[in-house]
């Protein structure tokens, strides 16, 4: 399946039925009262957050949807039928924005429901305007239209752990060794061209989601390379896996150029719990090692783990780190929603 995550879109709502102008016409009833029905409401059009989807690549094919129209009431106080509504399946983590990009919704829960459009109202048959002066109406109302608007969808994954590096940081093969997901490999920068979603179950009841990034290179974010629109999907991660390739000779320069875009990029993510480690160490000595993880250490004033994801060294050591971190972040936010002092008096 394709990946696509961002896509505009244009939803109008039902209008409503017209009212009936109708009155009885029975045997030995020379003038009947008016008996014209309602007509019925417009359908709606609803936003829904669905499990089991990770694209939207369903409305790049379709990009119009219309509600019913409300039928028209008719004789003998029948009321018309509302209109059928039309709902919009996406994928968790999808916002909604009106045209300008202004959020409108995040649809970040399953089964999570949003009215994009509502129906126009049926129209009042002349039963209504029955009175005392007027015991005979020959009008009724004409239903309300409904709405029209059109809006983004934009994707972003929900991911526990991110993995962020340079094209060619060995990203994809990390993933691959720490879970099931089996992304396309290949020893040539941007190899991966859309984001990719991994589980990792460390053991009963210890499991996360990982999700790989198209690779940075520097001005990503001023739009270089691919990888700057994907950023998105990390946004919600807990934790950052931030891989370097070993290989290459100024490993603190492809760790500042990774950083830099981040704090460009913004929206938290240079903020995030970073977890460094020095990738492909199967391809150095024991020498070469050492003096990269000190470089590195240098520059970044933090711990770097050793792992190579195609020999799956410290891999499993990184990733029962990374879950750790991603429990205590759930419980500080868990514990933040819950304080007492931000209960309503």
């Amino acid at each position: 399946m394709k990946f696509l995550d961002q896509v505009k879109v244009y939803v109008k709502s039902g209008a409503g039925g017209g009212g009936a102008v109708s009155f009885r016409r029975e045997k030995f009833i020379e003038y009947g009262g008016p008996d014209g029905g309602d007509g019925g409401r417009g359908g709606d059009v609803w936003i829904e957050a669905v499990d089991g989807l990770n694209t939207l690549i369903d409305y790049r094919y379709q990009q119009h949807f219309k509600a019913g129209t409300g039928v028209h009431g008719m004789g003998r106080n029948r009321h018309g039928a509302n209109g059928d509504d039309v709902v919009l399946k996406v994928p968790v983590g999808t916002e909604v924005l009106d045209e300008d990009k202004a959020l409108i919704v995040d649809m970040d829960q399953p089964g999570q429901r949003h009215l994009l459009a509502k129906g126009g109202n049926g129209g009042f048959g002349n039963t209504h305007f029955k009175g005392p002066v007027n015991q005979a109406p020959r009008h009724a109302n004409p239903g309300l239209d409904g709405e029209e608007l059109a809006i983004w969808l934009r994707l972003k994954l929900i991911a526990d752990v991110g993995i962020v590096g340079l094209p060619n940081a060995g990203k994809s093969t990390f993933l691959a060794a720490a879970s099931a997901a089996r992304p396309k490999i290949a020893d040539y920068p941007f190899t991966t061209l859309a984001p990719n979603l991994g589980m990792v179950d460390l053991s009963l009841g210890e499991r996360f989601i990982l999700a790989d990034i198209p690779g940075l290179i520097e001005g990503a974010s001023e739009g270089a390379g691919i990888g700057t629109r994907f950023l998105g999907h990390v946004e919600r991660t807990a934790v950052l896996i931030h891989l370097v390739d070993g290989t290459q000779e100024d490993v603190a320069g492809a760790w500042k150029t990774v950083r830099q875009e981040l704090i460009a990029y913004g929206e938290g993510l240079e903020d995030k719990t970073e977890i460094l480690a020095l990738n492909k160490i199967d391809a150095l000595s024991d020498e070469e090692r050492k003096a990269k993880k000190k470089a590195l250490e240098k520059a970044s004033k933090a711990k770097v783990r050793l792992v190579s994801g195609v020999a799956k060294q410290g891999v499993t050591e990184l990733l029962r780190e990374a879950y750790a971190l991603v429990r205590e972040k759930k419980g500080e936010a868990a514990a933040q929603a819950a304080s007492p002092e931000d209960w309503a008096p």
